[in-house]
Formats: C-alpha cells, sequence, structure tokens
C-alpha cells in the first residue's frame, strides 16, 4: 500500500498530512482537537483526509503519530500514583534532588517546589548495594522486599519505579526485584532505571525513570485504543509514535518507554521544516512552530536539528534525547489581560485553547487572544478558515479586543497591535534561546515559520531577528504532520564510561561503541529494518577533569581510528569555545557513550509548481484594509493555491490557504519558489 499518514495532535487543532509515496501526491486536512479523548480527532481527520484524496483508509498501510499525551499528562499532573524502590539508605533521592531554583537571585522567595512524582510515603528501600565497578558489595534481601512491596500494593499504586545505585554498572539486582514485583503485582507496569537510563548520576536516572512510570498507563492505554481502532478501520496498518529526538519508535516500544515522547508533538514540526528546507536548498535555519496554545522554537544548522540530553516539561526535567526546542506561551489563543495592579498589557501564558477558543471563532469565546488581534487588524479574511469550514465572527472579536482597548485608554487598532506586538517580543525571545545564547548569529540563519499562526507573524520575526529570508512552507498549518509522515524509525543505547583519557585509548571507546551499535540496532531489526537501511551514529559525553558539566559531541570511528582521542577532544574544545569563549589545557574525561541508529527515511518527493513569471495577479481574490506599522493601508489578498513559481508579491499582503494565512509587511516582497515556498525579504535588500 503507497500510501503513508503523518498525524499531529495539537491543543487546538489535528493535523494531517496524507502522502502517496509512489508519486509524491499529497493530502491534508485540519479538524479540531478533541482534548477529552485524542484519538477521536485522529480518526476524524483521518477520514477527512481520506475523502479528499478518495481513497479508503485500509490502502494507508503506515501512521506516524505525534502526540502530547505524554506532555499534557506532566502539566496537568493526572499521571500514575507511582511507588518507587530505592537502595537503603537513598530513599528521599527524589526529595534532595539539586539545589537548582528558577529564576533571579531573589527566585527562592517565591519559588514553590513542587511535589515529586513518585511521593515519599510510596518510597521504599531494598536492602542491597551495588558498587561503582558493579560488583555486589550486598546482596538483595529478598524477604524485606516482598514484605515492602506487599505495602506497596495495599497502597494500590498504578505503576512502580525501580532505581537502585549504581544499577547502571550492574543491573542484576533490578531485574530481581521486576521479577519479584510481577509476582507480587503482577498488572502493575515495572519501570527499571537500567532500562529507561543506564547512565550515571543517581537524581536523574530516579527522576527519568519515574516521569516514565508516571505518564506509562495513559499513554499505553492512548496507544492501544488507538492500535484497535486503527485496525478495525484499515486493516494491517503499521503506527509508529515519534520520538523527542525526531526519530520514531514502534507502538510497543512507545507504550513502554513514554518519557521518550515528551517532545513528541514539537519534534514533528522540526522534522517537517528540516524535510522542506532540503527541498528548497536552506541547510542552516530558524524555526518557528506557532499553534494555538504555545510557541516552539528550535534552530537547525548544516540540515540537523541541534539536541540536548535533558527534556524539560513543565518543571520537570528528565534526561533523554530530544530536540532542542524551546516552547513559550504564545500562540492564536494566548489570552491578552491588563492587570489592575500594574495596568500593563500581558499576553498568555493562558490560552482559550480549542474549547472555546478565540472569540472570532463564534463558539462562544469572549476573552480577547492573538487571534482576536490578528481579525482587528484585518490580518486575517473576513469570511471563513480551514477552506471554509471554520467561519469567522469579525464582530465578536472586536468586541473582545474592545476590552484590551478600554483598560488602556487606548483607539481599538493601536491596542490591537499592542497585543501582537507583545506576543512577538515573546517569540523573539524564545528565538534568542536557541541562536544567540548558544553562540550563534541568527543573521546566518533563515527563518521557517509554520503552525497554524506561525506564518502571520513571520514577517516581523524576521525583522526582529534580522534573520533573512523568512520561509512559509506549503501547508505550513500541517507541517507538523508532514514531519511525522517523513521522518524515520530510531533508537539509541548508552553506556557510562568514567575515564581520563590518559587511561584509555581509542581502541576501547571504538570497541564500546560498536557494542552499543549493536543494542541499539535489535529494536530496528525487531521492526523488520534491514541492516542495510540502518545508520549508525556515535555520541560521546565529555568534561574537563574536575568538572561537572558534561557537552555532548560526535564521535565518527574512522577519525577515532585514524587521529585517536583527539578527534573527540578537539570538538569537545571548539563546542567550549562556542559556549563559554574560552577552552582549559586540562586532561580530558569521558562519561558516558552512546550510538544512535536509524532506519531508511520516507522518500516523498517535493511536488514542483507550475513555472510562472513575477506577476501574480491571477491569484488576486480580494482586496481588505489592514492596520500596519501605525497607519491604515489596502492590502491585496491572495489565494495560495492559485500561485506559481516565479510570482512576486509585495507587502501589505495576505495569502491564503486552507490550514493558514500569511502576511507580507510594508517594505518587504515574497517569492514564490519552485516548491511552493514564500520566500520573504525586504525590498531593500
Amino acid at each position: 500500500m503507497p500510501y503513508t499518514l503523518g498525524v499531529d495532535v495539537g491543543g487546538t487543532f489535528t493535523d494531517i498530512f496524507l502522502v502517496n509515496e509512489d508519486n509524491g501526491r499529497i493530502f491534508t486536512a485540519k479538524v479540531p482537537s478533541t482534548p477529552e479523548d485524542s484519538s477521536v480527532g485522529v480518526l476524524n481527520g483521518i477520514e477527512r483526509a481520506c475523502v479528499r484524496s478518495g481513497i479508503v483508509p485500509s490502502e494507508i498501510g503506515h501512521v506516524m503519530h505525534g502526540t502530547t499525551v505524554a506532555t499534557n499528562t506532566v502539566l496537568t499532573g493526572t499521571g500514575a500514583l507511582v511507588g518507587l524502590v530505592a537502595t537503603q539508605g537513598f530513599r528521599q533521592v527524589l526529595q534532595i534532588a539539586r539545589s537548582y531554583v528558577p529564576g533571579g537571585l531573589g527566585g527562592w522567595v517565591i519559588y514553590n517546589k513542587s511535589e515529586p512524582m513518585a511521593p515519599l510515603e510510596l518510597t521504599v528501600e531494598a536492602d542491597e548495594r551495588i558498587g561503582a565497578d558493579g560488583a555486589v558489595v550486598r546482596s538483595l534481601d529478598e524477604n524485606s522486599l516482598r514484605q515492602r512491596l506487599e505495602f506497596l500494593k495495599g497502597r494500590e499504586i498504578e505503576a512502580l519505579t525501580v532505581c537502585l545505585i549504581n544499577s547502571f554498572a550492574n543491573a542484576a539486582h533490578e531485574r530481581r526485584i521486576r521479577d519479584i514485583a510481577l509476582e507480587v503485582m503482577p498488572d502493575i507496569p515495572v519501570s527499571l532505571s537500567s532500562d529507561v537510563i543506564p547512565e550515571m548520576q543517581e537524581y536523574e536516572r530516579a527522576v527519568t525513570t519515574v516521569a516514565n512510570s508516571y505518564v506509562r498507563p495513559r499513554v499505553q492505554t492512548y496507544i492501544e485504543n488507538l492500535t484497535r481502532e486503527l485496525k478495525s478501520r484499515m486493516g494491517d496498518v503499521k503506527l509508529h509514535v515519534l520520538r523527542s529526538d525526531g526519530g520514531l519508535a514502534s507502538s510497543s516500544s512507545a507504550a513502554e518507554y513514554p518519557v521518550n515522547l515528551l517532545m513528541s508533538g514539537p519534534a514533528g514540526g522540526v522534522a517537517g521544516a528540516v524535510w522542506i528546507a532540503k527541498q528548497a536548498g536552506y541547510s542552516n535555519l530558524l524555526t518557528i512552530d506557532m499553534g494555538g496554545t504555545s510557541t516552539d522554537v528550535a534552530l537547525v544548522q548544516d540540515g540537523e536539528a541541534q539536541t540536548r540530553r535533558e527534556t524539560t516539561v513543565g518543571d520537570v526535567t528528565v534526561r533523554a534525547s530530544s530536540i532542542d526546542v524551546r516552547t513559550v506561551g504564545a500562540g492564536g489563543g494566548s489570552i491578552a489581560h491588563v492587570p489592575e495592579l500594574t495596568g500593563a498589557l500581558r499576553v498568555g501564558p493562558q490560552s482559550a485553547g480549542a474549547e472555546p477558543g478565540p472569540a472570532a471563532y463564534g463558539k462562544g469565546g469572549k476573552e480577547p487572544t492573538v487571534t482576536d488581534a490578528n481579525m482587528v487588524l484585518g490580518y486575517l479574511p473576513k469570511s471563513a478558515l480551514l477552506g471554509g469550514d471554520m467561519q469567522l465572527d469579525g464582530a465578536s472579536a472586536e468586541s473582545a479586543v474592545e476590552k484590551i482597548a478600554d483598560a488602556l485608554k487606548l483607539p481599538l487598532k493601536i491596542a490591537a497591535a499592542g497585543i501582537i506586538d507583545i506576543v512577538n517580543e515573546n517569540m523573539f525571545g524564545a528565538l534568542r534561546l536557541v541562536s544567540i545564547e548558544q553562540g550563534y548569529d541568527p543573521r546566518d540563519f533563515a527563518l521557517m515559520a509554520f503552525g497554524g499562526a506561525g506564518p502571520l507573524h513571520a514577517n516581523a520575526l524576521g525583522r526582529l531577528m534580522s534573520s533573512w529570508p523568512v520561509i512559509i512552507p506549503p501547508g505550513p498549518g500541517v507541517l507538523c504532520a508532514s514531519g511525522d509522515a517523513t521522518t524515520r524509525v530510531r533508537d539509541e543505547a548508552s553506556r557510562t564510561f568514567i575515564r581520563r583519557f590518559r587511561d584509555i585509548t581509542a581502541g576501547e571507546v571504538t570497541e564500546i561503541l560498536n557494542g552499543l551499535a549493536e543494542t541499539a540496532a535489535t529494536s530496528l531489526d525487531a521492526e523488520n529494518v534491514p541492516r542495510s537501511d540502518q545508520h549508525v551514529t556515535y555520541q560521546a559525553d565529555l568534561r574537563y577533569h574536575g568538572q561537572g558539566l558534561l557537552l555532548t559531541v560526535d564521535a565518527d570511528i574512522k577519525a577515532l581510528e585514524a587521529d585517536g582521542l583527539d578527534a573527540i577532544g578537539e570538538q569537545f574544545d571548539d563546542t567550549h569555545k562556542q559556549l563559554f569563549t574560552f577552552a582549559l589545557d586540562v586532561d580530558k574525561e569521558v562519561v558516558n557513550l552512546r550510538a544512535v541508529v536509524q532506519g531508511k527515511a520516507t522518500m516523498v518527493p517535493a511536488e514542483k509548481l507550475e513555472p510562472g513569471d513575477a506577476d501574480a495577479s491571477s491569484a488576486i481574490i480580494a482586496r481588505q484594509n489592514v492596520f500596519m506599522d501605525g497607519f491604515d493601508y489596502e492590502a491585496t489578498i491572495y489565494d495560495r493555491s492559485k500561485l506559481q513559481s516565479g510570482n512576486r508579491i509585495e507587502g501589505p499582503a495576505i495569502i491564503t490557504e486552507m490550514d493558514s494565512t500569511s502576511v507580507i509587511l510594508t517594505g518587504h516582497a515574497g517569492e514564490i519558489d519552485d516548491f511552493g515556498n514564500i520566500i520573504i525579504r525586504p525590498i531593500e535588500a
């Protein structure tokens, strides 16, 4: 079956990207999300895409799914009741945590530490001890352990975590505890730290494994229900779930290790942006994915998204590989308000969400949102969105924004422009985090904007960042779903190996990396990915001896064989200089080694547009008044589906399509490239 489908569930909309791998034909759909049961929105979207493409669901052979179920479970605090088994004497590992308080120097004054996901009263101790070298210092006392597990059973825990000191060096005791726990509580899922993250540092290992247990029952139920519904409607369909690092996991792996899905949704957008950028010839870009609830930004260099070894959701930070996405509470549904205490305009992070949504949607929303401000300024079409499926209510949008205008004692359009300026500054701050504060000059990167609301703000953000060109890809509102459909199966294996450079050889490091690659490859073997289609990359976490900070660098086996450990040491020095402006002339130390194995990417050729010339007048559908940069203008409205390669559009202009609306400001022009991207630059450039 040639059809592959990508689906991305957002806070407001569920996006569908259906592609025929034989001829590259693409069909998209966008339907409202169903927060009470995300699978309903997924199935509604699949049905809509099938109607548009003229196929039946059983013709789809592969579904790739980006999900926010794990993320939302953490954010809303609705996860499982988790029990924890720790080594005797380490019962309070989660309570002690790390001595870090977010905020400025006075952050501790207002900081309220959140409760651990495994409460202290549900944490029991195992009488055992493994040494740092993996030797058994004290054998496991199984009799006392059974009594403590019976206690947890009586407290009706819903998931169990086992995290023992030094289990990364020897997992025998953890595995034996799992066997005993399954005898005592056969229906309770058990997560072992030696399986989830076999690396040193007991707190990071504990909090990551507890987070896995916390979201596991809910994610497992969701995946099982979705798999059952898909198979009932689509036959022998294969389901993969997008991981935080941009790779795909099998449905079974996703259910067992859901901590790897915490940034699943944002990762899909970055993967889609990379796919589009490669087709269009851009390798360095900043991405901005603005939806209804939040905005995610990331940096792509040389065609590869930057990744990090930590994933943060809310105030929970776990050690799991993820694309370096920074999120800010700025979306089309972000609510504007003027606090009585300060009298200063604020936008977000509260959101109108999918229900009732912005006032402009006509579903009963009354609060002024970013979407309503765009409506007042004339940046949205007056009639409808989603190809006519969603009618817009301009009068309700004006009434909502009037609340802000009255509170600030400003004209309506000035107040609306203020809302847009503030939300743009919020996103500008997030973009600085992934560029300037990481040692990158944003002027060296293009800016690709997508998501339902991203193209509305892209031109203004390009101007703030001086990042040109600004790129609006085709189907920007469903780009996350396209990323899901065009990524590949991925897994990794890691091992803590603490050695100074002077005490080891490159051959020892190479031998360990090859062994880790073999371990990671077994999961792809289970997915029937032939070894010839598997691609392996290697990483090393390094530090200067005596330093606590770790930096991750790529490791090339051939370079290690040819140049020794200097092959990774020089990379470490360069990265340290980029981040901190200096390097130290001291011995370096290996801490962790890692192998990442990926399958073959889905080959989806990008469709090319019909060639045309600079004249885009055939795509004009209307004109309407807009308010830009403090003045009223008459803007031309274009139908994107009628644009041709080579067309040039000067601002002020609005370009409409099924899933999004793009704005070109005065003094700027957009050109349509061969692949349908809108390439926006200042006219004087």
